[in-house]
């Protein structure tokens, strides 16, 4: 029963272990049942489970740009009224207006073509200073703190998602590489196989170690096939 397990795809050697596992937890072979090196093969695989198809990044990429987006389009819509309203001075409260509008310059008018981290600093600052008492009564005055809302709640959702895409990734990061999980993985199959190897001459293993061997082959067709 020789096998080049290190030949074997990562999805045919997730099959041959899988396999393997069913076969000797089956319940015919009283033999190998509770043995701890089964115990170990199985741990080792339920890892390798989780870790061979797991991707690179968190995938929340998509749902932070459009985050970001939407920030964008609030944040412009908010300094371009508040810009427009002050430049007509035969409107009411044209002046706070003004007012509102220094506060906007004071954090930069592109922040919205800043980096994510960039933007997010001067934005969280830019709503601060609006929440002050004073410029609330503005906003209420032009009927803008509505807008106002919308900008800081588009902004308290990318920081949200933003930190849950951060964490995500940070948490994949520390995950134990596939390639570490499977030089584990294939030296503790080579070690059940070889036992089975071992034992097949004596009562009681002979079927275990037929049913395996048959496993042992259609994976090593696998190989010829793919090739």
């Amino acid at each position: 029963m020789k096998i080049t397990l290190a030949k074997l795809s990562t999805k045919d050697l997730a099959t041959l272990a899988q396999r393997i596992i069913v076969a000797s937890d089956s319940g015919k072979y009283d033999i190998i049942s509770g043995h701890p090196l089964l115990s170990e093969v199985k741990t080792i695989y339920a890892d390798y489970d989780v870790v061979y198809t797991k991707s690179t990044f968190s995938g929340k990429g998509n749902d932070v740009a459009r985050a970001d987006r939407d920030r964008d389009i609030s944040f412009r819509a908010f300094k371009n009224y508040v810009n427009a309203y002050r430049k007509m001075p035969l409107l009411p409260n044209y002046q706070l207006a003004e007012e509102l509008f220094q506060i906007f310059l004071r954090y930069d008018l592109s922040l919205d073509k800043m980096s994510y981290s960039s933007q997010t600093a001067r934005m969280k600052k830019l709503v601060e200073d609006l929440e002050k008492p004073e410029n609330i009564q503005k906003l209420n005055a032009l009927s803008l703190f509505p807008t106002f809302e919308d900008m800081k709640s588009k902004q308290n959702a990318f920081e949200q998602i933003f930190a849950g895409q951060a964490e995500a990734n940070a948490n994949l990061r520390n995950m134990k590489s596939a390639s570490a999980i499977r030089r584990d993985l294939e030296k503790t199959l080579k070690s059940y196989l070889n036992l089975i190897s071992a034992m097949k001459e004596i009562t009681g293993w002979e079927l275990l170690y037929a049913e395996i061997n048959e496993l042992v082959k259609a994976a090593k067709n696998s190989t010829i096939a793919d090739h």
